[in-house]
Order: C-alpha cells, then structure tokens, then sequence
C-alpha cells in the first residue's frame, strides 16, 4: 500500500482516522500499532514477521544489556544486537550483490560458480534498521532510558507514516513523544497535517510522477542511440522526480504524524538552492545526513583527527557508505564516491570559490547533483559512463523519441517549485504555508487548494499505472 493510492487516501486514511479519533487516549497507541501492522502487511506479509521477530529480539537484548554491570557485558550485547539487524540488512539486501560480484570473479578465472537463489527485499528495511541501531546504540551511551512496554518500542518502529521510505528519526529524539503526543493532536495540527500531506501528494502525483514516466522511457533507451539532447533530458527530468517523489513522501509522513500529533523531523529544506555539495546535503534527506554523522562520522573520529588527510578520507568514506546503503549495486557506490569527492574538493579550495558567486553558486551544485543522479539511476557503472558519454559528446537522434505535449510544462513547474525559496518572497510563502500559525481565512484558503490538490491528485491516480516510490526500494 503505498500513500498515493485510492485505496490507501479513499479506504485506509478514512478508517485509520476515525477509529483513531474516537478511541480513548489509553487506546490511541494500539489503533496505532495495529493500523502500522496491517498497513506494512498489505504490501509485505511475509516480511511483517521479519520486523516484528527482529524488534522482539531486540528490545529483550538492549533491556538485559541496560541492567548489566559489567562494561564489557554491555558491549558484548551491543555487538550481538548489531549483529542481527546489519546481519539482516546483509543478508537481505547485499547477499544478492556480493554473490553475483564472487560469480562474475570466478568465472573469469573459470572456476565453478555458487547457486544462489535471488532473494526479496523487504519493503523500507534499511529505514527501520537505522531506527533500530539508533535505539541500541542511544541506550548504550546512556542517551536514554530503554523503554519499558515491547509495544512502546513495536510502536517506535513500526510507526506507519515514516515506516516505509522515513524521515529516519533518532531514538532519543522520539522516546518521549510516544506517552505525549496527543497533547498536541488538536483541531489545529490535525488541518496542518491535512495540509501538509496533500501538499506531498501533489508533488508525487503531480510533478514527480508526470516527468518521472519521461524520464523512465529515456533511460531504458539503448544508449548507443541515445542523442545528446535527449540524454540531457533524461538526466534532468530523474533529477526534479527524485526530489519531488522523496520530499513529497516526507511532507506526507510528517502530515500523518502531525494528525497524531507526532513531530517528525523535516527531511528536506529546498536542497536544489544549496550553494555547494556541503550545503547540498545539508538541505537533502536531512535525517540521514544525521544519522550518518552521529553513527558513523562521529565514531570515525570526524574533524577532531591530527591529520587533515585522515578527515578528508573519514568524510569521502562516510559517503561511500551512504552511496552502499542507498542500493547494492556499483553505481550507488560511485555515487557515493563521486559526492565524497566534492565535498572533500570543496574542503581543499573549492569552496573558497564558491563563496564568491554568492547565490549564483546554485547552478554549480545543481549541475553536480544531476550529473550524479546519472550513476544514481543506472545502477550499472559502466551504463552510467556510457550515458554520460552521450550527454558530453554530441550525438544527433537516432531513436524516435517525442516528449508529450505537457512535458516541457511540468519541467517548468518542477524547476520553478525547486528554486522559489532562492527569492525573499520564496522563502516568505513556504513558511507562511509549513511553519507560521494559521488565521481563521489562511484555513479557509488552505482549505480550498487541498481539496483542489486531493481531487487533481486523485484523477491523476486514476489515469495512471505509474506510481512508484522511488525511495521504497531502499
């Protein structure tokens, strides 16, 4: 069930709120837990079994390792549960990849290959995986208590709205808005929340999906028929789809969460204005960039090392972690490598240069990004230079591709969406809509453009059969 679906904004929403409304505030938790179960169990029922063994496991192995003594106890536990759940996460998403890598290997040298069958990969498991080594790690620091209730903890992770595709959310940022967060489920946060997801699904339906089509036709093309403009058309519109799919699904986790009365942390802040690869991921898949820094940059020795050398390679190689836990596949990998590389570039010199084209310096980072959503999409390194070679290399059309008659439209909307907030009146509009207390007529407004978005969305949905999220297959 994905949230851009009738069945999920017709049947699931409707039903889902109302029990959830009319059921008393001791009960409010396990209409919850119950609507997250059925709601990842219609997409996934065989791996609801796989969440909710993993979460059992864990929250008896993290409350026996708060109560040991002995230091060395502790870590022997932490060890164990990490073990599981990267163990699972292996398993699941990278065992495919390292096997047809050893295949390919051995076959070189002709030696006998291992049979392997492919496996499933369980919808959002990288996502809850973070979630759950954030709650082990954030006890075992002393961060925070362990919580006391299984069903507390069931409830943290398999919370619906960001269950699937995020915002990855900290432990100890969460922990306590699971006893409290219906004081703050009010008539107020309920419409913003409304607001806010309808908001995120005109972006998916609207725009991320519209150029998305395109730009799933240019890159199935052959490349070697692939003209040079139509390669840069491709590469542009998987640039505006990927943001407009991914924030779009955050602004309708964070809308859900509101109507629960859950703050959920923003995930994206117009990352297509950032002035450089730095501010770039700043500005994109937030809560990511987070958990990257406090679980793995941090611990790597971040900025505090002797050698410039030694950050410079802690920073490029975070990266190529998050480039693996984006997909297993090479091209992530180089993703990740490729952004490391800036960012370490931007460190040595680069980014005294930037600093003096001012806002300008926007052009840079987004022509960066595209180029890198290259490696991003194709998945394949060598494809992805093959592609790349036409973008850089004129070539004229040899395969017969025309874009509908709205395509340079929504390109349009997509590009003008991505960069407003670079203006003061950009800026001023978005947080008038996302952060400033509504008057009693910025309702009513807000009130007639989401059911003018619901019912656009909606006729859009029906019309059409592609309605991926790109991010759930991470």
């Amino acid at each position: 069930m994905v949230f851009s679906s009738i069945i999920f904004i017709f049947y699931f929403l409707p039903i889902f709120f109302l029990a959830y409304y009319i059921a008393d505030k001791k009960f409010k938790n396990i209409i919850i837990l119950l609507g997250s179960v059925f709601f990842y169990a219609w997409g996934a029922p065989k791996f609801i079994f796989v969440i909710l063994g993993t979460t059992f496991i864990d929250f008896y192995l993290v409350r026996f390792m708060a109560r040991a003594v002995s230091k060395y106890l502790k870590s022997l536990v932490l060890l164990l549960s990490l073990s599981i759940n990267l163990g699972l996460l292996f398993y699941f998403k990278y065992s495919n990849f390292f096997v047809d890598n050893l295949n390919h290997f051995l076959n070189h040298f002709h030696q006998h290959t291992i049979t392997w069958e492919k496996l499933a990969l369980p919808i959002g498991i990288s996502f809850y995986t973070f979630e759950t080594l954030t709650y082990v790690v954030d006890v075992y620091r002393g961060v925070h208590r362990p919580l006391k209730n299984f069903w507390d903890y069931q409830l943290y992770i398999i919370l619906f709205p960001k269950l699937i595709a995020g915002p990855i959310i900290r432990y100890h940022d969460f922990a306590g808005q699971i006893y409290d967060h219906t004081e703050y489920e009010n008539p107020d946060n309920r419409l913003r929340g409304l607001y806010r997801f309808f908001i995120g699904l005109g972006k998916k339906v609207l725009i991320a999906n519209a150029v998305g089509s395109a730009a799933d036709v240019i890159f199935a093309m052959p490349h070697d028929q692939l003209g040079t403009a139509t390669a840069w058309l491709g590469a542009l519109s998987y640039t505006f789809q990927i943001y407009f799919d991914f924030s779009g699904y955050s602004d309708m986790a964070i809308g859900l969460g509101l109507m629960m009365g859950f703050r959920f942390p923003e995930n994206f802040n117009n990352p297509y204005t950032a002035l450089s690869i730095t501010d770039f991921w700043r500005k994109w898949h937030i809560t990511l960039g987070n958990w990257m820094r406090n679980y793995l940059y941090i611990p790597l020795g971040g900025n505090r090392v002797k050698s410039k050398w030694r950050l410079y390679f802690n920073l490029w190689f975070v990266f190529l972690a998050s480039g693996l836990w984006h997909g297993a596949a090479w091209g992530f990998i180089a993703w990740g490598a490729y952004h490391g590389i800036f960012l370490v570039l931007e460190r040595l010199f680069l980014g005294k240069w930037l600093a003096k084209l001012g806002k300008a310096a926007f052009l840079y980072t987004f022509f960066v990004v595209m180029i890198g959503w290259v490696f991003f999409r194709i998945e394949y390194f060598h494809y992805s230079l093959e592609y790349l070679e036409r973008m850089f290399h004129w070539y004229g059309n040899t395969y017969d591709w025309r874009p509908e008659g709205q395509f340079f439209y929504l390109l349009a909307v997509a590009a003008f969406f991505s960069f407003f907030t670079l203006s003061k009146w950009g800026q001023a509009i978005q947080h008038k809509v996302f952060f400033e207390q509504y008057t009693l007529r910025r309702h009513y407004v807000m009130v007639f453009l989401v059911l003018l978005l619901c019912i656009i969305s909606a006729g859009r949905i029906t019309i059409s059969t592609f309605n991926p999220f790109i991010y759930f297959r991470f």
